[in-house]
């Protein structure tokens, strides 16, 4: 394709194409030549007529293929006004002098006003072409996407591909505009400026924190799903794609949007949706969890509590937790208690909440725009009725479960905003509104104080900041391929949320340690910010 493009671009091809133009014209004209004079040729008068139902069916034929040449003479002289074609082609035709890459895309801002992906002119083969440039590099790789004449487009690039390009789809006097200005080149055809509702000096500070680190973070307010961070790594720089990224061995996964599409055991975090179905369902009693764990078959490891683990390494005793109720067991994180929770309440009840909870969908980022950008929100099989120990472990967010960290942000979105989980959306134009009720009000309200205990006095004590009262849960998953993940989820301030976070580590081991300090920075930098 470089070597079509070389030669598309140099000096002797327009002599070049006139010339195989003219020989087309020469070779079909001596073919009609042989085809009208076959039958003189070959002596073949005295033969019977063809029946006329073959002269029908010869008709036919030859209607068809006209009408087939007349649909494609209408995309070669009008498709430049219809967004379908405009797309293919900038997706599909990668020739440098397709007038579908000559179209100067809209930009994308942030919030704020700051510049994420913008079109610019540069020299080619002696003539101006365009290329899309990305300021921020990597940072914005997922969320923002690329739009490249090779590769095709992702992100935020593909789902507003139609609005960046020039028009509406609704609108076919914008598109024929845009087509006239393709076709005559007298002025230059120009798409619609998006504004994202990223927040870059908190993507970046997301980004910086993951580092090295396989990871990802977001962040979004509870009221309206306004998505502030939408963090991956590691990640890929847009302004350089190259063809082994696309190859499908990429060791690191680097294409893989990890906040949105990556599916993790969630761990303890996933404890709050346990807590949630147990405080819907009037839940006040008090479960005894021993030192020694619980399981439900002697044929099963036991599940125990992590005490249990750094007693034990330290050469020492461990008492256990006892008799306690759920708000002890939240801000503890007691495994044992959560997995008798969930195995008391059953099966049924755990599938009535995963699906309560939105797992096992897709769920759109974008709704106004002619392709949705989506997120998943995690996998949670229906459990045999027979396996209790799968129940078990999936009360503990282990086993059969498997989220997203967009979906934990969300569930803390909810928790935040009175149960109602908000639209999570990433264009400013587009309108707030409430995804689904994932729990009552009195539900979240009491879930938000334990919340906030688990970090002024439990698992996540370690990221408590005066003058800054954040909720929370820490999370450690554990991981079949590696070392534990490392989870935070929460939101701040704990009396009136504005911001809700998820952070996930990979293989980085307990929340407290690396997932919550991140959380923590993000959002003092947020209140710095007057996000807060």
């Amino acid at each position: 394709m470089d070597l079509l493009n070389a030669l598309f671009q140099s000096a002797p091809w327009p002599t070049l194409r006139a010339g195989l133009h003219v020989a087309f014209m020469l070779a079909a004209l001596y073919l009609l030549k042989q085809v009208f004079s076959l039958r003189a040729a070959t002596a073949l008068r005295h033969l019977a007529k063809p029946r006329s139902g073959f002269g029908v069916a010869f008709a036919g034929l030859v209607l068809l293929f006209a009408a087939m040449l007349a649909y494609q003479a209408t995309w070669q002289l009008s498709g430049t006004s219809r967004p379908d074609f405009v797309a293919f082609m900038q997706l599909h035709d990668r020739r440098q002098f397709n007038p579908a890459h000559w179209i100067e895309r809209g930009r994308l801002f942030d919030h704020t006003g700051e510049l994420l992906a913008e079109s610019r002119d540069f020299a080619r083969g002696g003539e101006t072409a365009v290329r899309r440039h990305y300021p921020y590099g990597p940072v914005f790789a997922h969320a923002v996407g690329y739009a490249h004449p090779r590769y095709g487009t992702a992100g935020m690039e593909a789902a507003a591909n139609v609005s960046l390009n020039g028009g509406r789809p609704d609108s076919l006097a914008e598109w024929g505009e845009l087509g006239r200005r393709l076709i005559t080149r007298d002025k230059r055809p120009r798409g619609r400026d998006l504004t994202l509702t990223l927040d870059a000096a908190l993507q970046q500070a997301a980004y910086r924190a993951l580092g090295e680190r396989a990871g990802a973070v977001v962040m979004l307010r509870p009221d309206d799903g306004a998505i502030r961070v939408l963090a991956s790594t590691p990640a890929f720089d847009p302004n350089r794609l190259q063809a082994e990224l696309f190859s499908g061995r990429d060791p690191r996964s680097r294409l893989l949007n990890r906040a949105t599409h990556g599916l993790y055991p969630p761990g303890s975090v996933f404890k709050v949706v346990l807590a949630a179905q147990a405080l819907d369902a009037g839940f006040s009693s008090r479960l005894d969890c021993p030192a020694d764990g619980y399981t439900t078959s002697p044929r099963y490891r036991k599940i125990r509590d992590h005490e249990y683990y750094s007693a034990r390494g330290a050469g020492r005793d461990w008492q256990g937790h006892g008799r306690i109720g759920l708000d002890r067991a939240l801000i503890k994180s007691s495994n044992v208690f959560f997995a008798k929770l969930g195995v008391g309440y059953g099966h049924d009840a755990f599938g009535r909440t995963a699906d309560r909870f939105l797992f096992n969908r897709t769920i759109a980022l974008t709704a106004s725009l002619s392709k949705a950008q989506v997120m998943r929100t995690g996998r949670i099989p229906r459990i045999a009725a027979s396996d209790r120990y799968g129940l078990a472990q999936a009360a503990i967010g282990q086993g059969a479960v498997l989220a997203t960290p967009a979906q934990m942000a969300l569930i803390a979105a909810a928790v935040a905003n009175g149960g109602v989980a908000p639209q999570p959306r990433l264009l400013v134009a587009e309108p707030p509104r409430p995804l689904a009720r994932l729990m009552n009000a009195d539900t979240a309200s009491r879930l938000a104080s334990m919340m906030r205990r688990v970090v002024s006095e439990g698992t996540g004590r370690v990221i408590e900041t005066p003058g800054l009262a954040i909720a929370g849960k820490t999370g450690t998953a554990e991981n079949p391929r590696g070392d534990a993940h490392s989870w935070f989820i929460g939101f701040a301030p704990a009396g009136r949320p504005t911001l809700a976070v998820a952070v996930l580590v990979e293989h980085a081991g307990y929340g407290s340690a690396a997932a919550a300090p991140i959380a923590r920075d993000l959002l003092l930098l947020a209140r710095e910010r007057g996000l807060l």
